[in-house]
């Protein structure tokens, strides 16, 4: 039995000899590692800016009413194309009491204005056409010039000094320069009783105006007041905030009122975006864009950079700054509808066929770029290379590398390249 306990082990341990040794001679066999390889390649590589945001008019304005009430009618609806002075809505007034009353005792109050101030035209009227305010200075003047006739008489008789005349010749220069006063006033009084009268009939009709709006939802002068509201521009609607039945408030000094429509024109429209502070130093007024929109993918848009806000925005942590611009080709193919999410892509350089590698190629030691190229069968060397403008993926080459280059292709395993 040891014997053959034996002989079982001393067989074993040769077959795991053998095989031991016939893995090591397989291994040793076997083919070296292959590398793969590319070329240099001629290409154009464009550096970019990205900018996010989304299609806006240049202008879009909120129409407000003048007055207060409940919508009674609309007349257009959102995507409708109005022009200037078309009407959009119809307001009707809800007045209370109070506002009526109120409105009746200012339309009191003018009227009693009024006659006062046509009271008063009446009176300077009389005045003037009597002279009644210039009796006393024309009387002054007068008398003023009778003395200094009868001081003249003196001194040419030597009975009174020059000095003494002269102070008599100046009273009635001064007398005389009083009543021409005196008539200019009287003037002026006339015209400020006449300005005072028209001043009061338009504050008159302005609160007649308003007690007829109250009251019947119109007023003769609807230029001035009116519950039908028109558009202000021509453009398209973009939205109708409000439904008929709906209540508004008057745009004032104290409140913004309600939009009963949006209107903006849509032939001229801009992309309003922005870009990461990394990249706004690189921006200029002018540059091109080439704008893609979410929901039309198959389509590109040309523009032309606007305006770089001096001023960032800390958004999650970073700075953005807002950018605008023209967009070039907006009234061509699709149609850009307000709101549309886009994205921009702003051209910081561009160079066309040129040589290109791939930037996953390169090898950095020290400030310096390399690449591996081939110089024999799987052989290969650094060879420094000196590095153009890059877009993220591909690297212009400036120098000691042509398209008949083979090079080696760093594939990274395991966190490291091949080289």
């Amino acid at each position: 039995m040891k014997k053959g306990c034996l002989f079982t082990s001393i067989g074993l341990l040769a077959v795991m000899s053998v095989a031991m040794v016939y893995y090591f001679v397989i291994q040793q066999k076997k083919d070296p590692t292959i590398y793969e390889t590319t070329k240099p390649e001629i290409n154009d590589i464009i550096k970019k800016a990205v900018a996010t945001g989304s299609i806006k008019p240049r202008k879009e304005i909120n129409i407000k009413p003048q007055v207060s009430g409940v919508v009674e009618k609309l007349y257009v609806e959102a995507g409708q194309i109005v022009e200037k002075g078309q009407k959009l809505a119809k307001i009707k007034l809800i007045p209370s009491e109070i506002n009526i009353n109120s409105a009746q005792s200012n339309v009191e109050l003018s009227k009693l204005r009024l006659r006062e101030s046509e009271r008063e035209l009446v009176r300077q009227r009389n005045i003037f056409k009597n002279k009644l305010d210039v009796q006393q200075a024309r009387a002054s003047s007068e008398n003023a010039n009778k003395e200094e006739q009868r001081q003249k008489e003196l001194f040419e008789e030597g009975v009174i000094s020059e000095t003494d005349y002269l102070q008599f010749k100046l009273d009635a220069q001064i007398k005389k320069n009083t009543l021409e006063n005196a008539e200019i006033s009287s003037t002026n009084s006339i015209r400020q009783s006449e300005l005072e009268v028209e001043i009061r009939k338009q504050e008159l009709q302005a609160a007649v105006d308003n007690l007829q709006l109250l009251r019947e939802g119109v007023t003769q002068n609807s230029k001035q007041v009116s519950n039908v509201i028109v558009s202000t521009v021509t453009g398209m609607v973009l939205d109708t905030p409000v439904e008929e039945g709906g209540s508004v408030i008057e745009r004032n000094t104290f409140n913004e009122g309600t939009s009963v429509a949006v209107i903006a024109d849509m032939k001229n429209i801009i992309f309003e975006g922005k870009v990461d502070e990394s990249d706004v130093g690189k921006l200029r007024e002018g540059m091109p864009l080439i704008l893609t929109v979410g929901a039309i993918n198959e389509e590109k848009f040309e523009g032309i950079l606007e305006f770089v806000s001096p001023k960032g925005i800390e958004e999650e942590g970073t700075v953005k700054f807002v950018i605008k611009a023209a967009i070039k080709n907006s009234g061509e193919g699709s149609f850009l509808r307000a709101g549309y999410s886009a994205n921009a892509d702003i051209i910081l350089n561009k160079k066309e066929d040129v040589v290109t590698i791939n930037e996953r190629d390169l090898i950095m030691e020290k400030d310096k770029y390399y690449v591996q190229v081939e110089t024999s069968d799987q052989e290969y060397e650094k060879r420094e290379v000196e590095l153009g403008i890059s877009d993220g993926i591909l690297t212009e080459i400036t120098s000691k590398l042509d398209t008949s280059t083979v090079i080696k292709v760093q594939i990274e395993k395991s966190g490291k390249s091949d080289q």
